[in-house]
């Protein structure tokens, strides 16, 4: 399959278009910036005409896409204003999202956020471990976007039933360079309580996109998408305890295991994580 990947210069996306390459897919990666060669298109994805002519075809480059994986967006909240953020990222996706709809193409997946489980959980998650299963609960103008992208993927679906769209709800990504600041955090745990303590090596970003596209049903369905352990060394039961104590636990859980569920995407997608930063420091 030919994948369109959008944001293939961003921290994700490299690691993406690397991954998949690696795997033998053939990618066209497009951003608004980006090194000018075979297999990169530079693209305005908020100029609709654009994002259409570069999934149509693009001189010696290709001739059309099977499926698109849209990583292109600004990437958390506070990089932009708010007006900004919401402007670029929620036209960004509709215009991948309807080029992809209008020209045939039935495979899309995309990044969602973890913020749509109620980040920074200021106001304490419902329970513990969060997964998919209670109402998005967007707390910022980017995790808005985040949460109405996902409407707007319910709808099309309902439109196209042919057509699949996977959200891929990534945690805070994080590449080995980053990990050697992790043994720091242990020190105060209200440093990454914002997110559970949790995170995502990219490398395991790339292998739930891989499989999604590998294995998505036509229909919608999200995914949390996390490593398999938590960022920190201390045992989750004392972090609960300390940080959020009147918070209900539902099942059993090890002593570094992500709070943030990947059942889900266990079970659906054949997503396991094979990175952790415990490997690296």
């Amino acid at each position: 399959m030919r994948i369109a990947l959008t944001g293939s210069s961003g921290k994700l996306g490299t690691v993406v278009a690397r991954e998949l390459r690696a795997n033998g897919w053939d990618v066209i990666g497009m951003d608004i910036s980006g090194t000018r060669g075979p297999g990169f298109v530079q693209v305005d994805l908020t100029d609709y005409g654009q994002v259409v002519d570069a999934f149509t075809a693009v001189g010696d480059q290709h001739d059309g896409i099977d499926a698109v994986v849209h990583l292109g967006a600004v990437p958390a909240p506070g990089i932009r204003t708010d007006v900004a953020t919401f402007h670029n990222n929620m036209n960004a996706t509709f215009n991948v999202f309807w080029a992809a709809v209008r020209l045939g193409i039935r495979r899309i997946v995309y990044a969602s956020s973890e913020t749509v489980q109620g980040l920074p959980f200021d106001v304490p998650p419902p329970y513990i471990p969060v997964d998919e299963e209670y109402p998005a609960r967007p707390e910022s103008v980017y995790s808005l976007v985040k949460t109405l992208e996902e409407q707007l993927a319910r709808e099309l679906v309902r439109w196209h039933p042919d057509l699949s769209i996977t959200a891929l709800r990534f945690s805070n990504v994080m590449v080995p360079d980053d990990y050697a600041e992790f043994p720091s955090f242990d020190a105060d745990a209200t440093l990454r309580k914002w997110n559970l303590w949790g995170y995502i090596d990219a490398r395991d970003g790339a292998q739930a996109v891989e499989r999604a596209l590998q294995v998505a049903k036509p229909g919608f369905d999200r995914f949390i998408i996390a490593a398999a352990d938590t960022v920190m060394t201390r045992r989750n039961s004392d972090l609960i305890a300390e940080v959020f104590p009147g918070v209900p636990v539902t099942r059993e859980v090890g002593d570094n295991e992500t709070l943030l569920s990947i059942e889900h995407a266990r079970e659906l997608l054949g997503f396991e994580p094979r990175h952790s930063w415990r490997d690296h420091v």
